[in-house]
């Protein structure tokens, strides 16, 4: 695959440009950051994800008002069943409500207890191992919680189409959990190498992507992901996440 010489440049300097610490104030990265225990960071990581669409000051106030649900302690507040507390038609985020953080909570405390944390369940599964280790890893928590949650799916916290969907949130979290610059990304996880990260796609980023002809299809789909990522491997094979921060930022903040 060519790419012009002059996009890729591009491309790696707004990667620099937006991969620094100031971005993190302005991002939801930040509620994962605000926690030190892997299990704490996972949590709110996999939360502040799933509530990441539309307007990132509603997606950050948003997020903070979650985080204070969760007596900003996610493990602890998960494990004391806390959730069950909450009234199940609490608005947390747009059509996010607490009976979806209640079934994400419930199976997420059912992993937890079987496997300590949830690097350790992707390391158990062989996530790393796959080609596509987000899918293969939503695919494996599924089942879980679908049996804590007496065999109901929640479509708001993890997709089932899993040959269609780009999994743009999961793939976000998981650029925060295993990419290891020590920048923006918090780097915890050791059971997927980064350079088995995919982008994660969105309407934004997959415009981005087709302005700068990398690639040619319309839907912001799993194929689209597969392709786009396929560029940046062939930018950073050993770190095509990063391509993120280029494709999101170009244009913001000159």
């Amino acid at each position: 695959m060519h790419i012009d010489s002059d996009i890729r440049s591009m491309l790696l300097e707004e990667a620099a440009r937006i991969n620094r610490p100031e971005f993190i104030a302005s991002d939801p990265v930040q509620f994962p950051r605000r926690f030190e225990d892997v299990r704490d960071i996972e949590i709110a990581a996999l939360l502040t994800a799933t509530i990441s669409w539309g307007k990132r000051t509603m997606i950050l106030k948003s997020a903070d008002r979650m985080m204070s649900l969760l007596d900003n302690q996610p493990y602890q507040y998960m494990m004391d069943k806390g959730y069950e507390d909450l009234d199940s038609d609490l608005n947390i985020h747009r059509t996010f409500f607490a009976r979806n953080l209640q079934w994400y909570l419930r199976g997420l405390r059912e992993l937890y207890s079987r496997y300590g944390n949830l690097d350790a369940f992707s390391k158990s599964i062989g996530a790393g191992e796959k080609d596509a280790p987000a899918w293969y890893l939503v695919e494996q928590m599924m089942k879980i919680l679908t049996d804590a949650n007496s065999g109901n799916t929640d479509s708001r916290c993890l997709p089932s189409n899993l040959k269609t969907t780009a999994l743009k949130r999961i793939n976000m979290a998981l650029r925060w959990l295993v990419r290891d610059d020590g920048i923006v990304d918090m780097g915890v996880w050791t059971s997927i190498p980064k350079k088995k990260l995919y982008i994660p796609l969105d309407v934004h980023v997959g415009n981005t992507a087709r302005n700068l002809g990398l690639i040619t299809r319309k839907q912001a789909d799993r194929k689209s992901a597969e392709e786009i990522t396929e560029v940046a491997r062939v930018i950073k094979p050993d770190d095509p996440a990063l391509l993120d921060y280029a494709l999101f930022g170009i244009g913001i903040g000159e």
